[in-house]
């Protein structure tokens, strides 16, 4: 579903919704959207309607790789008489064919179809990370949002409750989901997906990815499911109240209203709701298993210990000191890593399997404990209680390759100058931070950048 191309709890992130279950193939990421007015659901309150859904993103490795030159617009490869995109569509009709899409299908599909060089934009304007982990997290969990939540649990509990029933998946986990990806309904997009699949694909840049994501949205039309025009979403394609690509839809949305549709674009979002619940199940949703629980340090704590591959039992964790806000040991749900997003100077949690399994659905950190804190905050939870580095901002593409070659510089070799805060970084990170007495826990802030370039004076 989507790239394994995480920032290693570096928060390091920006803000835009896009497809969820948008786990994109071959050299991108999810597809990346912006803000789109989508049909209100009638039901959803909007009294306090929040702005805008919210999706994090790592940026596509290609372009990290290419570096910030490659974010500026390129002009459109077809003239505006439209000529060679209908000529792509003619050559496309055979491989759809091969695919299992009749001509019936393919012709009311692409009825009135044109290239949306708008889409093109969108997809080459793919901004710079500017978010950190706390900035997302104020608006993933505020006070509108949770508040929006708790209505939307009101006014759909009853079919709520019985996904829960029916997947295990808490149904604050499901309207948390919902709640990011499209302000509970609100903000689904309105483009249309057939038109921007195929300008996408036609434009070549990601074009295989993205004939792919037509060939599974024109199977979705051949199966009924809706109609061409009533397929909407993002520019990127990302559908429904839980924004599904094409491909993800096929493989995990159900009907669980029994009208024999698998209908997410509904105002009804309970085919949508379930499909969400049914995707978490399938990759090992654990009932009653938290996602994380936020935990305090003891002094002097061994930092090299916030690693993911390291697991412990809460009871572990406690007898080094690792306990709840309260003092306590953790409940011993099962095995758990420390996750510290912002280092030393923020919030630490103990995370257990369902982070992983939060973590499919898309793999940005500050998403997966966005979902968990949401939910958490829905079920009456407290708000996170440690202090974040609210001084600090996130480096810039280019700031994280100056932070590489100054280590590297100095002796803290990161394996190369990529601009993607990976292990080896981090670990070099480590490394200068212990030479310099410091809290070794991994965290290339920017405070640590300046040390590094005073040094380099």
């Amino acid at each position: 579903m989507r790239l394994s191309i995480i920032l290693a709890a570096m928060a390091l992130l920006m803000i835009e919704p896009a497809g969820a279950f948008a786990r994109a193939v071959g050299e991108s990421l999810r597809p990346v959207g912006r803000p789109a007015s989508g049909s209100a659901v009638s039901s959803t309150p909007t009294r306090h309607a929040v702005g805008r859904s919210l999706r994090p993103h790592p940026r596509p490795a290609r372009i990290e790789a290419r570096g910030e030159a490659a974010i500026q617009p390129e002009e459109p490869r077809v003239s505006s008489s439209n000529l060679g995109f209908q000529r792509w569509i003619k050559r496309f009709r055979a491989r759809a064919n091969a695919a299992g899409i009749s001509n019936r299908t393919f012709d009311r599909a692409f009825d009135g179809v044109r290239y949306d060089a708008d889409v093109i934009q969108r997809d080459r304007n793919q901004s710079e990370f500017t978010k950190t982990l706390w900035e997302y997290l104020d608006s993933a969990a505020s006070d509108t949002r949770v508040s929006n939540g708790k209505q939307a649990l009101r006014d759909h509990g009853r079919t709520l409750r019985a996904i829960e029933a029916k997947y295990g998946v808490d149904k604050e986990v499901v309207a948390a989901v919902w709640g990011l990806e499209s302000a509970y309904g609100t903000y689904r997009g309105k483009t249309d997906v057939i038109e921007a699949m195929a300008t996408l694909a036609y434009d070549g840049r990601r074009g295989k990815f993205f004939e792919q994501q037509l060939i599974a949205a024109l199977k979705i039309l051949e199966n009924g499911d809706t109609t061409p025009r009533n397929m909407t979403g993002s520019w990127a394609g990302a559908m429904g109240h839980t924004q599904f690509i094409p491909t993800s839809y096929l493989s995990f949305a159900v009907d669980f209203t029994g009208d024999g549709r698998r209908d997410i674009w509904s105002d009804d979002p309970s085919d949508a709701l379930a499909s969400t619940a049914a995707y978490l199940a399938r990759h090992g949703w654990v009932k009653g298993q938290p996602w994380g629980v936020e935990v305090k340090l003891p002094r002097q704590f061994n930092y090299a210990l916030a690693n993911r591959k390291i697991q412990k039992m809460p009871s572990e964790w406690a007898r080094l000191g690792v306990t709840d806000m309260n003092g306590r040991a953790v409940r011993n749900y099962g095995s758990a890593s420390l996750l510290l997003p912002a280092g030393a100077q923020g919030a630490a949690f103990l995370i257990f399997k369902n982070f992983s399994v939060i973590e499919r659905y898309n793999t940005a950190d500050a998403y997966v404990i966005g979902v968990g804190h949401l939910s958490d905050r829905l079920k009456g939870g407290p708000k996170i209680q440690a202090n974040w580095p609210r001084g600090d901002r996130a480096l810039t593409f280019s700031e994280r390759k100056e932070m590489q070659r100054l280590l590297t510089r100095r002796g803290f070799d990161t394996k190369g100058v990529d601009g993607r805060i990976g292990p080896l970084t981090i670990d070099a990170v480590r490394d200068y931070q212990r030479a310099q007495g410091l809290a070794p826990d991994g965290y290339p802030s920017l405070r640590l950048l300046q040390r590094l370039r005073d040094q380099g004076r």
